[in-house]
């Protein structure tokens, strides 16, 4: 029997077919092919897809279809110029090959389809490169990481390096700056992609609470134990468990996890017997963990096994050619459901935006962005259209007669977190304020690590 023969919902759920399947897959993935089904649902979207579409995988997979990559019935064995806007919000124009795949009574059941750069039309075998960094869109997109920041681009190459090992990678950042990511990156670049990719925050839960998750328990091991559990070590045997927050584990958690990552091996909560395990740890943190051993808060020995490759994220104030790229492609992420269509910024927005010193990254840019979706209507994103935070005027002023060259370097630095304070974040009226340009206001924070 052909299995394309059959509906493709029936097919990839044949137990005999589908390591072969996934396994071929597997093998496509530099080509830009995704796979539709009857509904014009997304089931299948390769790398060299996300790539050349500048769309990924987990944004699409699962989803309704983008118009442009849409097969219907009557697309068999064609071919049609498509026009698509990337998540940054570029367009660019690709040639979609389809092959339509029908049941047993001939009805849709589905399709293949095929991207190819305009460029390349006159030689269908042609692939896009596999590598994100050589791609139009890999200069910006790295696995669901968007950076324009040649500081990001050093980040891309270590994480491309540290995901061919087995060495555990500790990511340093501050909070919102997208540290989940970078561990999910090194998951997903690995040869333990196959395999379970699972994370806890170590900050969320208690010490008992935590160690139970992380280790699991046996029955009767303490009261409403009424059964054995699986923790997160054993659920993701043969992956990577990605700890959050790792700063934040009680040191007797801290012994423990030292353990499984020396021996391989671990006891469950109540339990009496070791568990073997293979897993890859990828921890995060915003703390410094050498200040942290310094305050006695945290072991010296387990900092040295974590941060066997070190990887930081730089803050988004420090990479702001960054801002403009992620608006943009957050914005293009709401658009797609169709509630809103905004297609420019008015440029005071822009500047506002621009100015804005981001204290929560990533994560409070995308809250901005759906604040403005759900606050305000038509094609233009406003100021009116920003949380209050970036609209309201700040009168509240300095101490008279205070300039900063007068001052000692503990009390400058409080002085700019004040402005800054003041102004919620805005960069241009804290400077204005304190009485220096724009660019010494800047020298002077990162000379004080503000």
């Amino acid at each position: 029997m052909n299995p394309l023969s059959e509906p493709l919902s029936v097919w990839l759920e044949q137990q005999l077919l589908q390591p072969l399947f996934l396994k071929l897959l597997d093998l496509c993935d530099v080509a830009a092919l995704y796979i539709v089904d009857r509904n014009q649902q997304v089931i299948h979207w390769s790398r060299g897809a996300e790539q050349l579409s500048g769309l990924y995988a987990k944004d699409v997979t699962g989803k309704p279809c983008k118009q442009e990559y849409v097969i219907t019935g009557s697309d068999d064995h064609k071919k049609q110029l498509i026009k698509s806007i990337q998540a940054d919000g570029h367009k660019v124009e690709l040639e979609k090959i389809t092959q339509v795949l029908h049941d047993q009574k001939g009805a849709f059941a589905g399709a293949l389809g095929l991207l190819l750069p305009v460029s390349d039309r006159s030689a269908n075998t042609a692939l896009p490169k596999a590598s994100a960094e050589t791609s139009e869109s890999g200069k910006q997109g790295f696995h669901g990481l968007l950076s324009r920041s040649p500081a990001m681009q050093a980040v891309f190459q270590i994480i491309q390096n540290a995901a061919e090992t087995e060495a555990t990678v500790l990511v340093r950042g501050e909070s919102g700056s997208g540290k989940e990511l970078v561990a999910k990156a090194i998951h997903d670049l690995s040869a333990r992609r196959k395999a379970p990719f699972l994370a806890i925050n170590c900050a969320a839960l208690s010490s008992s609470l935590l160690e139970s998750e992380l280790f699991g328990h046996v029955r009767g091991a303490f009261t409403g134990a009424i059964k054995d559990h699986s923790g997160l070590f054993q659920r993701a045997h043969g992956g990577t468990l990605f700890l959050d927050e790792v700063a934040e584990l009680p040191l007797e958690l801290q012994a423990k996890l030292l353990r499984v990552i020396q021996e391989r091996n671990y006891i469950p909560v109540g339990g009496d017997r070791s568990i073997d395990v293979d897993v890859r740890i990828v921890a995060a943190t915003h703390r410094s963990l050498r200040e942290e051993v310094k305050m006695g808060r945290f072991r010296e020995d387990l900092m040295y096994r974590l941060r066997v490759v070190p990887i930081f994220i730089p803050p988004l104030r420090e990479r702001r050619e960054d801002i403009g790229l992620l608006i943009w492609h957050f914005i293009q992420e709401h658009n797609a459901a169709n509630f809103r269509q905004i297609e420019k910024i008015d440029p005071q927005a822009m500047r506002t935006l621009l100015d804005y010193a981001w204290p929560g990254n990533i994560r409070e840019l995308h809250n901005v962005v759906e604040y403005a979706f759900a606050v305000g209507r038509g094609t233009t994103l406003r100021c009116s259209e920003l949380p209050p935070e970036f609209r309201e005027a700040r009168n509240v002023e300095l101490r008279p007669a205070v300039q900063p060259q007068v001052l000692s370097a503990a009390e400058e630095s409080s002085v700019i977190r004040q402005a800054l304070e003041q102004n919620n974040g805005q960069v241009s009226q804290a400077a204005r304020m304190l009485g220096m340009s724009r660019a010494t206001f800047w020298r002077k924070r990162k000379i004080y690590g503000i």
